[in-house]
């Protein structure tokens, strides 16, 4: 167990000094919540590994340009647009949608040259957002409904109904889910009510993906608004 968590720190550790041009003992240090000297012993073990990491006296540790993990590569262009997309979310108001999306973007941002990766955190810098300010975040079942929904698994919720103020367990066949106003909806068709319903996932007290796969649904994600579109005309 020790030795899978302390591989998982490494890949962890090579990948941030792909991130950034130069990183501290400190930084590092914090940034993993261990010691400054079980990141030195890490250190060593990369380079013993042949991970050519260099050091700048007094001011941190660096790659050798031109190491990547990845071959892929990005021009400053698509460098800029993956930076102004992180920062959008950032505001997100659901949190397993922010720690995915930040984990993704720091392997994207390895590969990016220094030059690239130098511009891209001064935009970074330089951008802001002001909805959600306060970065609030309101749920945290984003990441979990759309591995359920791609893999076609059944999840149970607890959902909670201002207007009735009741609570009531439902097990739901996800759709689809999208966006309104920062607030994440979860399309689905409820077992209970033997209907397509969506689900506000703030409203989520509690989500369990079962083990037990449905049939995948038969409608387009088009043609399901048009199916609304028509009951609420009428």
């Amino acid at each position: 167990m020790n030795d899978t968590k302390r591989l998982s720190r490494l890949t962890a550790i090579l990948t941030q000094l792909q991130t950034k041009r130069l990183l501290t003992a400190s930084e590092l240090a914090e940034k993993f919540s261990i010691s400054k000297r079980t990141i030195y012993r890490d250190i060593r073990a990369l380079e013993q590994a042949g991970v050519p990491i260099q050091t700048e006296d007094g001011k941190g540790y660096y790659l050798m340009e031109g190491y990547r993990i990845s071959p892929v590569m990005f021009t400053e262009s698509g460098a800029n647009a993956l930076v102004t997309a992180e920062k959008l979310i950032l505001k997100n108001k659901d949190a397993s949608l922010v720690k995915e999306y930040s984990d993704a973007i720091n392997k994207i941002k390895s590969v990016l040259r220094n030059n690239t990766k130098d511009k891209a955190n001064l935009l970074s810098d330089r951008i802001v957002f002001r909805q959600n300010a306060d970065n609030c975040r309101t749920s945290n079942y984003l990441s979990t409904l759309q591995l359920a929904l791609t893999n076609f698994h059944l999840v149970k919720l607890k959902y909670h109904s201002p207007d009735s103020e009741l609570t009531t367990e439902r097990t739901i066949e996800p759709f689809a889910v999208y966006s309104t106003q920062e607030n994440w909806l979860l399309i689905g068709f409820c077992r209970l009510r033997q209907d397509f319903r969506a689900f506000r996932l703030d409203r989520i007290q509690h989500l369990t993906t079962l083990n037990e796969q449905f049939e995948p649904h038969k409608i387009t994600l088009q043609e399901y608004f048009e199916i609304c579109k028509k009951k609420y005309s009428t």
